[in-house]
């Protein structure tokens, strides 16, 4: 978790006020062994003999080793065994009870999205979709899933959504930051007019390999670079979906990032805006300013959050975007896991305070 040794005087922490809680960023962990009662006995065949690889220059696994196994907290492992998130009754026991969670968006990674193989990747991550259900979801009411798709075969992932459209039990639809090519090119639509019609937001989280380096100019030497670089990708991801015309196609899509920060947008709205003035004749699908698109389409969730000093300036953020953009999420189980009781330790109202913690959360995702 992250430890934070400034002046907390006379903020109170969020579990002092037993305010109940939307998290919308916990990762259950799937290991293959898990997934395979979901998957047909010729792709288990596959995948003994030929593993399952991605659009990355290595064989397997990230690029830079974190700074705990599994990018884990290491209090977060179960004592029956298994990884971190791999176990509903500790994490509910360490997690979801002491942080009075009645809300938890369930993010899974690792499932097969951007496999190198389309149709393994659609295998793989069905089956998540089903362990989802098994595990998690028919176990514990609090918890809503996301339908893992595989992103780059727009048809099949489509399928997916339809598949589990009419289930409430799953809240969004997950990609992930990183793809073959930027995602509001319009051969990713049919994934955002299934999302539209199902009434799923599209969470799009930080990470995932698309085959090119992550950064503008190579490979990056360091694990804090590929840290850093999640918010750039982000702002890649915000740009191509309004400049491609996204929103304008698919009005009511509503688009949650997730694990890449938030205090850039106010900055990449004001650059598109200004260059939009100048160049709009590119662009005659685009109705409105690109900054009234992010502002009506677009979702915050807070963990990492930017620690600016003073610390109001973080608050001057939430205003130009609006309180009801942000949703705050912890990130559990990973290493910078934040603490619900000292995440955000500026002055909000109460109203504020529900809005962020709760209520936007419950709004976005249609949860009573």
């Amino acid at each position: 978790m992250n430890v934070d040794v400034l002046n907390r005087s006379g903020i109170a922490p969020v579990a002092a006020s037993k305010l109940a809680i939307s998290d919308c960023d916990i990762h259950p962990r799937a290991s293959m062994k898990a997934l395979l009662p979901w998957i047909p006995k010729a792709w288990q065949e596959h995948i003994a003999a030929f593993g399952m690889l991605h659009r990355q220059p290595w064989e397997k696994g990230p690029a830079y080793p974190k700074a705990q196994p599994q990018a884990s907290r290491r209090d977060a492992w179960p004592p029956g065994g298994g990884g971190p998130g791999s176990d509903l009754g500790f994490m509910a026991a360490q997690h979801l009870d002491p942080n009075n969670v009645t809300l938890g968006i369930l993010n899974p990674l690792g499932v097969g999205q951007g496999a190198a193989n389309p149709d393994l990747s659609a295998v793989v991550t069905h089956a998540a979709n089903e362990w989802q259900i098994e595990e998690w979801l028919s176990k514990d009411a609090r918890l809503r899933g996301s339908v893992v798709v595989p992103y780059e075969d727009a048809a099949a992932s489509a399928q997916e959504i339809a598949r589990y459209a009419d289930d409430k039990r799953f809240a969004q639809v997950l990609l992930l930051s990183r793809t073959a090519a930027p995602l509001g090119q319009r051969q990713y639509w049919p994934i955002y007019e299934a999302a539209e019609a199902a009434g799923l937001p599209i969470g799009i989280h930080a990470f995932g390999y698309g085959g090119t380096p992550i950064s503008a100019g190579g490979w990056p030497s360091y694990y804090i670079e590929e840290m850093v670089g999640h918010a750039q990708a982000q702002q890649a991801v915000t740009a191509s979906f309004i400049l491609e015309g996204v929103f304008e196609r698919f009005p009511k899509l509503k688009v949650v990032l997730i694990e890449g920060g938030l205090a850039w947008a106010p900055s990449l709205a004001w650059r598109m805006d200004a260059q939009w003035r100048k160049l709009k004749q590119e662009l005659p699908h685009l109705k409105r300013l690109p900054s009234e698109y992010l502002k009506q389409h677009v979702w915050f969730t807070t963990q990492p959050i930017e620690e600016p000093e003073p610390r109001s300036q973080l608050a001057e953020v939430f205003d130009w975007m609006g309180w009801d953009r942000i949703l705050f999420a912890t990130d559990y189980p990973h290493w910078d896991f934040d603490d619900p009781a000292y995440a955000l330790p500026m002055k909000m109202t109460e109203e504020q305070r529900r809005m962020v913690f709760r209520d936007n959360a419950r709004g976005v995702f249609g949860v009573s």
